[in-house]
């Protein structure tokens, strides 16, 4: 892990630890600017059960088009699963990222 991802998990959980010490002050302020009303409404009369059935089937079934293209390639062309460049080799590392096959 770099030091960069290190630093912004110290940035998100400070972040996090603020906005849960705060989280009355929060909640008034969004029923004050009525942020809270407008998503009752929002809720009530746009996220039926069907909508949000349908949102998390399309999340499901959503994936990344050029994996499902090399999936059905032949069996020595491979797929980089880090970086997903197209190997024609039987190499056992990819030549565009150096992650192991």
């Amino acid at each position: 892990m770099s030091l960069g991802i290190r630093k912004w998990i110290i940035i998100t959980m400070l972040a996090l630890i603020f906005l849960l010490g705060n989280i009355l002050l929060i909640a008034n302020w969004l029923i004050d600017m009525g942020v809270c009303d407008w998503a009752h409404f929002v809720r009530r009369e746009f996220l039926t059960g069907t909508a949000i059935t349908i949102i998390i089937t399309l999340l499901i079934l959503l994936v990344n088009p050029n994996r499902q293209i090399s999936n059905a390639r032949a069996g020595f062309i491979k797929c980089c699963p880090v970086c997903d460049k197209t190997l024609f080799s039987s190499g056992s590392y990819c030549s565009n990222c150096g992650s192991k096959l």
